[in-house]
């Protein structure tokens, strides 16, 4: 089984400095949900980990997200594609939390329920957190430059090491060749 974990806000929605704090609120990149579609189709399961502190900071609730998440999956499926999972930390970023990004805990349990090489699965995602997230894990740490993408090139020149490209669609055509 072969997994390749997303971010979501940045990486296949836009993001916002408010926060998404509705379905109405959450749109997608263009072109993301397509490019989850065909990795589907080429054989991989997408698992989704997320930061998600608007709710640790009262902006929102678990029902409220587990509402914007069964938008991104209804989406995601009217055009062909599936998410496995949804991992996401709720915590304040004050909690230290193991589960937070840059932290790798909810990678670590994602392995733990499926048993499969993290040493050979890509995670995607447009914030050093992300980028962090995977190296700790042995992932294979991928940027887009959707989101916060461009900031984070520009704020952390290591990132300029690891494969980076235009927006997730990009990312996949690359992956699957």
């Amino acid at each position: 089984m072969s997994f390749i974990i997303l971010d979501r806000d940045g990486v296949i929605n836009y993001d916002s400095e408010s926060y998404i704090k509705s379905p109405d609120e959450w749109h997608p990149i263009p072109g993301s949900l397509e490019a989850i579609a065909r990795l589907n189709q080429f054989g991989y399961k997408i698992v989704i980990v997320t930061n998600q502190s608007g709710i640790a900071r009262g902006f929102y609730d678990e029902s409220i997200l587990h509402l914007i998440h069964e938008k991104l999956i209804r989406e995601c499926a009217e055009v062909g594609g599936q998410i496995e999972m949804i991992l996401f930390c709720p915590h304040h970023p004050d909690e230290d939390c193991s589960c937070r990004k840059p932290k790798p805990g909810l990678i670590y349990e994602l392995q733990k329920k499926y048993a499969f090489d993290l040493s050979k699965t890509f995670f995607i995602g447009d914030s050093y957190g992300d980028i962090r997230a995977a190296q700790t894990a042995g992932c294979l740490p991928v940027l887009v430059l959707t989101g916060n993408g461009e900031r984070t090139l520009e704020q952390y020149p290591e990132c300029k090491t690891i494969p980076n490209f235009a927006n997730l669609s990009h990312a996949v055509s690359y992956l699957i060749g």
